[in-house]
């Protein structure tokens, strides 16, 4: 369903999805193929009025630099932490963008005259990697940034379960006698792979700390090979998780320690493994073999942002392929 003049040369729109995070807006069009035909970054504002404007402006800024008006833009999907409405297109408790509570959709469209969809940043990027990634069924999507967080996919869309949270595994407690985590919780799963709490454990200066950690860990030292191990273990742990409890077929990882490349795949890889070697069931499910990881730098958030905007006006979302 097209409105006249919001059709790119097929005769479908335009659509823009953008990955809001604390500092950054990562923002991509995509064409009726499924292409993306242009991508920028901009800095995020603090608080809600500098969230809706640098939203706005980045709508704006990236159409002209696409060489497109507004006005051929059918639909704007925005991914953003905190706990997000979809219907009502209002997200609460953003701390890290300064927002309690902001009607984010209805600002936004008052402002550029276009729809917009908002979901939670994690399930928006869930839908984003598997359409990237070709996967049809089931996947599971595990982002390791500061904190942990999961979404799950099933036939190209979010599965949410009764209440909002299936595939959160990142507050699940593997360990009571753990560190303490921010949720009140000890050992959860978040406190052995999240790099906020990873580099709190590591408490030493640095602007990269899990690399320094894997520098260090390396180069033999003793806290950050166990800080290594944790982060292993705790990866492991929710890829587990999301297996036996969702039976996905494929756990794509991403976020930020994705920048760690083969060092933290096959780190996970070998944790996976070892963690089956006494148990025949665990060894049939074949973890090891299951999980991939997203390239560094991937549009798969901002893409599948895209893809939740495009719900507004299309009945099915079609995988990229």
């Amino acid at each position: 369903m097209t409105d006249a003049g919001t059709a790119d040369r097929s005769g479908r729109p335009i659509r823009v999805g953008l990955d809001v995070g604390g500092t950054k807006i990562d923002a991509v069009a995509v064409d009726a193929a499924g292409e993306i035909i242009g991508r920028l970054r901009r800095p995020t504002g603090w608080g809600d009025d500098a969230v809706v404007e640098s939203i706005v402006t980045s709508v704006a800024t990236l159409a002209d630099e696409t060489g497109l008006t507004v006005s051929r833009i059918g639909s704007v999907g925005i991914g953003i932490p905190g706990l997000v409405d979809a219907e009502a297109g209002r997200v609460d408790h953003a701390v890290n963008l300064g927002v309690e509570s902001l009607d984010l959709a209805e600002r936004a469209e008052r402002a550029l005259g276009v729809p917009f969809r908002v979901e939670n940043d994690v399930k928006a990027a869930a839908l984003g990697a598997a359409a990237l990634s070709g996967v049809s069924g089931s996947m599971a999507y595990l982002n390791l940034g500061t904190g942990v967080a999961a979404g799950i996919v099933i036939d190209g869309r979010i599965w949410r379960g009764a209440r909002g949270t299936a595939g959160e595994v990142g507050h699940l407690s593997v360990d009571p006698h753990g560190r303490l985590c921010g949720c009140g919780q000890r050992g959860c799963i978040e406190t052995f792979c999240g790099g906020g709490a990873l580099a709190k454990a590591w408490g030493r200066p640095g602007a990269l700390p899990i690399r320094d950690i894997f520098d260090a860990a390396d180069a033999g030292d003793p806290l950050a090979l166990a800080l290594r191990d944790d982060l292993y273990h705790g990866a492991a742990a929710a890829v587990r998780v999301l297996v036996l409890s969702a039976d996905v077929e494929t756990v794509i990882i991403g976020g930020g320690l994705t920048a760690l490349g083969g060092r933290l795949e096959d780190g996970i890889r070998a944790a996976l493994h070892a963690g089956a070697e006494a148990s025949p069931f665990m060894r049939s499910l074949r973890l090891d073999e299951r999980i991939e990881l997203l390239s560094a730098g991937s549009p798969a958030a901002a893409f599948g942002a895209a893809l939740v905007g495009a719900s507004i006006t299309e009945k099915e979302i079609v995988p990229h392929g």
